[in-house]
């Protein structure tokens, strides 16, 4: 694996040595992990050094994980943790990125309070992204002065496991900037899909609706939700039904993805089932809360 890294010539390993990623929940703490364990200096930043500490220690399990399955060497996951250095200031954790990989809580407003705080103290040359899952990224670069170096760059979960990194040009994306990413998700050993920016891009677009309308078959009583997942495994080949798929993602961001489906194209079918909304009213929210289709 690291092999791979070390072989490359140096002006590609050079294309950027600097990573912050910015929020450690499961998927910022998947992504500085990956990074990490690629031979990148990373910051991981969060407002919560509770959360912090949770996260080195959930990669630290995570990299004993492939020590034991023999994916990678203890001198591996030594190294790795070496270059992972957690902030709980936001202009401390980004003042040497090269690219930051924004991935904080799917909340528009979030992300774009975060893209104005990064524009100001971000290097000129530092490329943004967002791996945000739905949220327009020609939007996201709006709130910035270097529109043309904002891209979405998003990662599936689990982030070290799974290969494919959609890569999403805003409006402004330049092509240097994209081909930047193209060959930094290569580097990770990923396969990059650029894709261009509108309402859930490809994965989402086709994704949630799969899931919302699984959501309404058993909201209209046409099936149990352990008959629904069952077709779909046994029949469609998927390894997971989309019911516990949707618990593992989180009702709430499936219900948020639907909310930017609907709005973004205006039409009906992209309407969230009701069941879901009452769902996250009521929290129950998935695996994060031990109870949603499933109970854990």
């Amino acid at each position: 694996m690291l092999a791979f890294f070390l072989s490359l010539p140096y002006q590609f390993k050079t294309i950027m040595h600097h990573i912050s990623v910015i929020g450690s929940g499961t998927m910022g703490n998947g992504i500085a992990h990956t990074f990490a364990l690629f031979g990148f200096e990373v910051a991981l930043v969060d407002i919560s050094q509770a959360a912090l500490d949770r996260a080195i220690l959930t990669i630290e399990s995570n990299l004993e994980r492939q020590v034991n399955k023999g994916a990678i060497d203890s001198a591996a996951k030594i190294s790795a943790l070496r270059r992972l250095h957690p902030y709980n200031h936001l202009k401390d954790g980004v003042a040497d990125a090269d690219l930051v990989v924004e991935a904080a809580t799917e909340n528009e407003k979030i992300k774009l309070d975060l893209f104005t705080s990064l524009d100001g103290f971000c290097k000129p040359k530092a490329i943004l992204a967002s791996n945000t899952s739905s949220i327009s990224i020609t939007k996201i670069a709006s709130v910035t002065s270097r529109p043309e170096q904002v891209i979405g760059m998003h990662f599936m979960n689990p982030v070290p496991l799974m290969k494919l990194v959609e890569v999403i040009r805003g409006y402004s994306t330049s092509d240097v900037v994209t081909k930047k990413v193209l060959d930094v998700a290569i580097l990770l050993e990923k396969t990059p899909v650029e894709v261009n920016d509108y309402p859930g891009f490809v994965a989402n677009r086709i994704l949630m609706p799969m899931i919302n309308e699984a959501i309404y078959t058993l909201f209209e009583g046409v099936a149990t939700a352990e008959a629904i997942d069952a077709v779909m495994k046994l029949g469609m080949a998927h390894p997971m039904g989309p019911l516990q798929l949707a618990d593992f993602i989180g009702l709430d961001v499936c219900l948020s993805i639907m909310r930017v489906l609907h709005e973004g194209f205006g039409h009906s079918k992209y309407a969230p089932c009701p069941l879901l909304v009452n769902m996250v009213q009521a929290g129950k929210l998935g695996k994060k809360t031990k109870s949603g289709f499933f109970t854990y």
